[in-house]
């Protein structure tokens, strides 16, 4: 398989320009990506040992340059960059010269004090979400679920927690999750703990082939594994769903990354970062 080195270098956390190159080379199959991010390239010094590095990477495979993809705040590390015989792509060039055309001002190229406001703004955010929906897992805690933007419910092992912790981690979104055990199962009604927030509800389904997978590997040969019971579970979930009117999603085939966003979306949640 043929293999590019691809580098993706920041002045700051590399998340932004990591997603972006990422979804660029998508479009790309049966191509192997060596990907290495470079974070906080906040100086001379630092872009300049970048760019050896990426050279040295150049020099070494001289059949296939290196790919970098890069977001710098000030043009000079990006001059530094592009003399490493890569080939160099500016993340924020794209959408900062046209910006600039169709607004009529120039860009400041540095953070200021409104972006470093909006960063606190979103850090406290985060954190708060991440606190909300980790003392609100699995109904560990119901006593604050008003707060809450959803509350994910559905059998146990059916991802409800990794989709919370997505939603709190990359939205600001305050999710809570129920797992619907056998005392909620014995019928198809809501258990009564969850009637007050049935606007709030929201559920996650899975195949019972899939669910008996997961739940070998965590209590291998034991009932909760079962496939005739992780069918019973999953049945009957899902008559609960319909009988309630609550949305839901199959999680079978989908990344968290996929769920959260669509939860997202169909359940119109506020997206706070």
């Amino acid at each position: 398989m043929l293999t590019h080195y691809v580098y993706y270098l920041s002045d700051s956390t590399g998340i932004t320009v990591e997603s972006l190159g990422r979804s660029v080379l998508a479009q790309f199959s049966g191509i192997n990506f060596l990907e290495k991010t470079m974070s906080f390239v906040d100086s001379k010094k630092r872009a300049i040992a970048a760019a050896e590095e990426i050279s040295a990477s150049a020099k070494a495979h001289p059949e296939r340059r290196p790919i970098v993809f890069y977001t710098f705040a000030d043009e000079s590390f990006a001059s530094i960059i592009e003399q490493s015989g890569a080939l160099t792509m500016d993340c924020l060039d794209t959408f900062i010269r046209p910006l600039a055309k169709e607004l009529g001002r120039e860009p400041s190229h540095a953070t200021g004090t409104r972006l470093d406001e909006k960063r606190a703004r979103d850090y406290q955010r985060r954190i708060d979400a991440l606190n909300y929906t980790m003392n609100h897992d699995d109904g560990i805690s119901m006593h604050r679920y008003a707060e809450a933007d959803i509350i994910l419910i559905g059998v146990s092992r059916s991802g409800k927690t990794p989709t919370s912790l997505y939603l709190a981690l990359h939205y600001g979104v305050f999710a809570a999750n129920y797992p619907l055990v056998d005392e909620d199962l014995t019928n198809t009604r809501l258990p009564e703990k969850l009637t007050a927030y049935s606007d709030k509800l929201y559920g996650l389904t899975i195949a019972p082939q899939r669910l008996t997978q997961i739940r070998g590997e965590r209590r291998p040969n034991s009932r909760y594994a079962e496939l005739d019971k992780c069918r019973q579970e999953v049945g009957t979930a899902l008559r609960l769903f319909d009988e309630n009117n609550i949305r839901y999603l199959d999680v079978t085939r989908q990344s968290v990354e996929e769920l959260a966003s669509k939860i997202l979306y169909d359940a119109k949640l506020p997206r706070y970062l």
